[in-house]
């Protein structure tokens, strides 16, 4: 910034000139070329770290966020590399997706069900005692399926038009039913999106033993590996997870249709189909309740299909604007591909008389017919369901934590859950997701077969919450044409609702625990916000009031284990803060008492020094214990502990120093009355700012 001055000499007036502006305080001041000219030139260091906004706060800025220290840069450059540089909260609006992206995050879960929502379908036909012929049922139960996809997907495009926020049946319900619905709501879908990661893991771990054999030694080794690489995918944050996932995601889709396509000339024009021998008169005569309570198991089985539909609702805000729009168009492809898959194999499987097998997937025996075993075709549409089957639990990853972050929000969850980290995701969401399915995967064996019990139920609880909380909703705003999508939301509370209980009965005992782990996480989530509430009470300030200088005076105690620089510092610290000031040494031998107290009166004259002398070698509790007895806090005044630290130098010497120090400053956290205050000394570099001048005759 340059300022010219107007030249020496007289004004037309006949005054004297104006004196020339002194310069900025802390700034030089330069001569201009011309006679009389001067220029001051403003220096702000500052400005590199941060810039002040239209409302006067304080912004920083990238250099700001720099770490000090080598080992402390280090780790960010490693952090840079693995996921990424960090993004300021401006960038938000650019880790948004479109609608391709976002289908290939929030509909991997519910596409890929395809890949063994069949296979557990003929599973639980097989288990009826029937026979073969039985899973000629497979069919009708996956259109029935099909048709519940329907009408659980347009209801959710109507609770994404109403409710762009997110956070789905919680919102829904929350705002429509009340606090412990919305919980339970929440609670189930949770538990739900855990045991989607480690369903579609497991799964798409024996999609690839399927084709390589050898490797089901390693299969819990796999299954964890992936949930790691996939937990890191999402830590680099949204759009990164999107333009990883989005091929092949778009792969498996384009090779499914393609097989179904293929199947399904082979079977109706080169007449290759075989299928089931026809269900004999004397089952039918049997018992049509005993077929249709297969069915019903069958049903239950098959109905893991629909996990994933919900979590468009739950992610609204990370679409591109306009949000509700896309999201819900998204929702609308992702069900007809979803149907179209899940019918199509199911067909293909039953045309073709596939029966599940130990070691086999029935997707595998679908693609063998197909392509031809041991083809190119084959093993390729195998990696794509592999791969499609570990990009399921993405699916989870993009709406775990955003569900948790908005628990977190409303003092649910730890306030840590809505934090985002450097690459705009919520780190501890994606973090504790992925350490919670593996957890699981290792629990179960990888066992896809042993973790499918325990799924879907809590799916079918939410789609009943957030069905019904439309009704509600629907009834208080009456807006435009609220009657017909009043009757939808009803027809699918009512089916979702027999759905759940079916599920509930059929996979009993397995589906207790899911009704046992509901009401505890319920539990703890009130739990949690309790504490909150008991916290904001405690801390509530009544603004109304003005607050001016504490009446209470400080006495200060400095606990020293000998006289050094940072006791020194420590000690010249308490003097500032008041003249009570009193050191305490506690020793386990007197011999060296003596000495140090000589010392004491010569450096550090007029501060007494107490010593306190403990056989039985304890330190800490002797020093509370004086404070208590010794030193009583009067009510008037405020004991502020002061503790020197030494800073050290490198990182291994933080295992050697301030031991006692940090034991001290634990047991006087929350003492009455009593503040805690760390002076820190940093070694060489400070030495000069505490040496002090001897008194006179000292």
């Amino acid at each position: 910034m340059a300022d010219s001055s107007s030249p020496q000499g007289p004004t037309p007036s006949g005054r004297p000139p104006p004196a020339a502006p002194a310069p900025v305080s802390g700034t030089p001041g330069l001569r201009g070329q011309k006679p009389g000219n001067r220029r001051v030139r403003v220096e702000r260091p500052q400005s590199e770290y941060f810039r002040y906004t239209p409302t006067g706060a304080l912004e920083a800025r990238p250099k700001a966020h720099e770490e000090k220290g080598a080992l402390r840069r280090g780790v960010a450059g490693g952090r840079r590399v693995l996921f990424g540089r960090p993004l300021a909260t401006a960038e938000e609006i650019g880790e948004r997706l479109s609608k391709k992206k976002a289908l290939a995050i929030f509909s991997s879960d519910a596409i890929s069900s395809s890949a063994y929502a069949t296979e557990e379908i003929l599973k639980a036909l097989l288990i009826g005692g029937i026979g073969i012929a039985a899973l000629n049922l497979a069919l009708p139960v996956a259109i029935s399926i099909s048709l519940l996809l329907g009408v659980v997907a347009i209801s959710y495009r109507q609770v994404v038009v109403a409710y762009p926020t997110g956070g789905g049946s919680y919102s829904v319900s929350k705002a429509n039913i009340g606090r412990r619905a919305s919980l339970v709501a929440a609670a189930a879908l949770l538990i739900d999106y855990v045991l989607t990661v480690a369903v579609s893991i497991s799964s798409a771990t024996e999609q690839i033993i399927s084709a390589i054999p050898s490797l089901g030694a390693w299969q819990v080794f796999i299954a964890v590996s992936i949930v790691a690489v996939i937990t890191l995918a999402n830590l680099r944050g949204v759009r990164e997870a999107g333009n990883i996932f989005a091929v092949p995601t778009y792969l498996f889709v384009g090779s499914a249709l393609l097989m179904i396509g293929l199947g399904a000339w082979q079977i109706f024009v080169e007449g290759e189909g075989v299928g089931y021998p026809p269900l004999a008169e004397s089952s039918a005569d049997l018992a049509g309740l005993a077929l249709l309570l297969l069915a019903a198991r069958a049903f239950a089985s098959g109905a893991v299909a629909l996990t994933g539909t919900e979590a468009i609702a739950t992610g609204v805000p990370s679409f591109q604007p306009p949000e509700s729009r896309n999201a819900a168009t998204t929702l609308a492809v992702m069900a007809v591909l979803l149907a179209t898959l899940f019918v199509g194999i199911t067909f293909l499987a039953t045309g073709f008389g596939v029966v599940p097998e130990q070691d086999v997937t029935v997707l595998s025996e679908v693609a063998g017919h197909v392509f031809g075993l041991d083809t190119l075709g084959f093993y390729l549409f195998l990696a794509f369901a592999a791969i499609i089957l570990m990009l399921a639990a993405n699916t989870s990853f993009s709406a775990f934590p955003r569900l948790a972050a908005v628990l977190a929000e409303d003092n649910f969850f730890p306030r840590r859950f809505a934090y985002r980290g450097d690459r705009l995701a919520f780190t501890a969401g994606i973090v504790v997701l992925g350490v919670l399915a593996s957890l699981l995967i290792v629990g179960f064996g990888g066992d896809t077969h042993a973790l499918i019990p325990l799924y879907a139920l809590g799916v079918f609880i939410d789609f009943t919450i957030s069905q019904s909380g439309m009704i509600r909703h629907w009834l208080r705003t009456r807006s435009e044409g609220w009657r017909r999508r009043l009757t939808v939301n009803a027809v699918g509370a009512v089916i979702t609702a027999l759905v759940a209980i079916d599920v509930a009965i059929v996979k009993a005992p397995a589906s207790l625990v899911v009704l046992i782990l509901i009401p505890l996480l319920v539990a703890l989530m009130w739990f949690i916000h309790h504490e909150y509430d008991t916290a904001a009470e405690e801390l509530h300030v009544d603004h109304s009031r003005v607050f001016g200088k504490s009446e209470k005076r400080a006495r200060v105690i400095v606990p020293i284990p000998n006289i050094s620089r940072s006791v020194i510092r420590s000690v010249q610290f308490g003097l500032a803060l008041s003249e009570d000031v009193r050191a305490v040494h506690i020793t386990i031998s007197s011999e060296s008492t003596e000495r140090l107290r000589v010392d004491w009166e010569h450096m550090l004259p007029g501060v007494p020094l107490i010593v306190i002398e403990t056989p039985y070698r304890s330190l800490v509790v002797p020093f509370l214990h004086y404070l208590d007895v010794m030193a009583p806090t009067p009510p008037d005044t405020i004991t502020v502990v002061v503790l020197p630290e030494y800073v050290p130098r490198h990182w291994w010497d933080r295992f050697l120093h301030n031991q006692k120090s940090q034991r001290i400053r634990k047991a006087l956290i929350g003492r009455h009355n009593t503040v805690v205050v760390q002076v820190p000394y940093g070694a060489e570099r400070e030495r000069h700012l505490d040496e002090r001048q001897a008194p006179p005759g000292a």
